[in-house]
């Protein structure tokens, strides 16, 4: 079995955009204990106030699968270990496990604790001692061992007889600076070995991008913990990614690691940890991905159609997520027969309309059109090519007014439009709106004029909402001439759903990715 230590709240904490508030540390916590990991460290205690009203909180939650790690470090120089307020701290966490880091590299003994070799390895051994005797587990991570075992062969492993004879349960092995190639780690873990017995463990940083592969390494020579983080946040370049080692652990390496059941919920956790984080989720992530078992080019999906593992390493339901077939201009007959199908209309390639729809779909990507994160608008394309799109709304015309009062410093935008709405199944039954709505940039308000001419002839749109909005200059030699690309992003409480538009005037490239919006869901709630 491979033990799961999970130091997002603590590593991944320290990246550059994430902040946890306490109770984002209790959810994540929670959401944690339901992957099935089996550690989860939950900071420093004795660093800052927070840190420690967490254990506090934590107390109060009966954990099924997990157990919380207190994390500090050892003594300083010059004092007692039952002396020292770092450690005094871990031991009132009273959390069942306490996990303390040490220094290996002779270069940080020297230079960052200014000590004698000797006198760290006292540093470490009474460290552990003292916990030992007050916790029920005890984890000492060797900071830099692979750069001290690099500079010092011999003290780099009496930092670990140290350890390991004061009574640490697991000795992990850190890769600190993240600069460690994947040979060199096999080499010293072997070396190692050799040299002492002991549990052994790994956490790597991710700054030479083998973060996932050195911990996979050690964990092949044998490694009972890996350490690592939700989507790999952490300090720089990030932490070892337990997204990617965890599947390949028990997809790959066939080892226990989680609960086999839970793996599926572990796209789940990516994106709810993200959430929390306040990032947005990476969409080419391996295995959790939006784009992990995407399939855009014709060639590809018509294999993967056939037989799934010819492109895809494993099945996406192993972890939660699902196959997708993209659409673009490298696509063929298979991605829009498989489309067509996910919306529910039954195309062959010998169907008429799947040459028209490629022809149209390859002609409008010349232009600047992009399909991937606008599929609203490619269902309504291929409803249109199939005669199962019926116009719910015209525009007769429009106008967008901003202004800017010197007196009140600020700018004002105001749009008028002018619809015909449909009354029936057909515009030959409809009514005509003329509204006028202000907003806080002309985008804006042409959305909110629009929702008030239509609002009242279809109250379904009321929990629409406008999530995002990106432009995308596509020939910026142009200068302010230059054609955008308008993707929009809305939602409801059902769901979430892309359009795009495209012109040389961002205005009426954002009236058409509004229009396909709302449109979509009006289409969306007949079917």
């Amino acid at each position: 079995m491979v033990k799961i230590y999970d130091t997002t709240l603590r590593d991944g904490a320290q990246s550059e955009d994430v902040a946890f508030s306490l109770e984002d540390m209790v959810r994540v916590t929670l959401k944690l204990d339901e992957l099935g990991v089996h550690y989860i460290e939950g900071g420093w205690p004795g660093s800052n106030p927070r840190d420690a009203a967490y254990f506090d909180k934590i107390k109060g939650y009966r954990l099924a699968t997990a157990k919380t790690a207190a994390f500090g470090s050892t003594r300083r120089a010059g004092v007692r270990a039952d002396e020292d307020q770092n450690l005094l701290s871990l031991v009132e966490a009273a959390t069942p496990v306490v996990t303390i880091f040490g220094k290996s590299w002779n270069l940080h003994v020297r230079e960052a604790l200014k000590v004698s070799l000797d006198e760290n390895l006292d540093m470490i051994h009474g460290s552990v001692s003292f916990l030992k005797a007050n916790v029920s587990e005890v984890f000492y991570d060797a900071e830099h061992f692979f750069d001290g075992y690099k500079s010092n062969p011999a003290y780099a492993v009496k930092t670990l007889k140290a350890a390991r004879d004061a009574g640490a349960d697991c000795l992990i092995l850190c890769d600190t600076n993240g600069g460690t190639l994947t040979w060199d780690i096999e080499r010293i873990i072997t070396e190692v070995k050799e040299k002492l017995s002991a549990p052994l463990g790994i956490h790597c940083h991710n700054d030479s991008e083998l973060a996932v592969a050195n911990s996979l390494a050690a964990i092949n020579l044998g490694a009972e913990q890996v350490q690592g983080t939700i989507n790999g946040y952490g300090e720089r370049c990030g932490n070892a990614n337990l997204c990617s080692i965890i599947p390949a652990v028990q997809l790959k390496m066939g080892l226990e690691g989680i609960p086999q059941d839970r793996l599926r919920r572990l796209r789940e956790i990516s994106r709810f940890v993200a959430e929390i984080a306040n990032l947005r989720p990476y969409k080419h992530q391996p295995y959790v991905g939006d784009s992990a078992f995407a399939h855009k080019a014709g060639m590809h999906v018509n294999a993967v159609l056939k037989a799934r593992e010819t492109y895809e390493h494993t099945r996406p339901e192993a972890v939660g997520n699902v196959q997708r077939i993209l659409v673009s201009d490298l696509a063929g007959k298979s991605n829009i027969i498989r489309k067509a199908s996910e919306y529910g209309i039954d195309l062959t390639h010998n169907t008429p309309e799947v040459k028209n729809i490629l022809r149209t779909l390859k002609e409008m990507e010349s232009q600047g059109y992009q399909y991937e994160g606008a599929e609203a608008s490619f269902e309504l394309l291929i409803k249109k090519a199939t005669g199962r799109y019926r116009p719910i709304f015209k525009l007769e015309g429009y106008r967008v007014i901003v202004e800017w009062y010197e007196n009140r410093q600020e700018t004002l935008s105001e749009a008028t439009i002018r619809v015909q709405v449909s009354a029936g199944d057909s515009l030959d039954q409809s009514h005509y709106e003329y509204t006028a709505a202000m907003g806080n940039g002309p985008v804006n308000a042409l959305d909110n004029a629009l929702r008030k001419a239509v609002l009242k002839h279809f109250p379904e749109l009321t929990d629409v909402r406008l999530l995002d909005y990106k432009v995308r200059v596509l020939n910026a030699g142009e200068g302010t001439t230059a054609k955008v690309r308008v993707l929009i992003e809305s939602g409801d409480d059902t769901g979430k759903w892309g359009t795009v538009g495209v012109s040389e005037n961002v205005i009426e490239a954002s009236w058409e990715a509004l229009v396909d919006s709302i449109e979509y869901r009006l289409l969306k709630e007949k079917t």
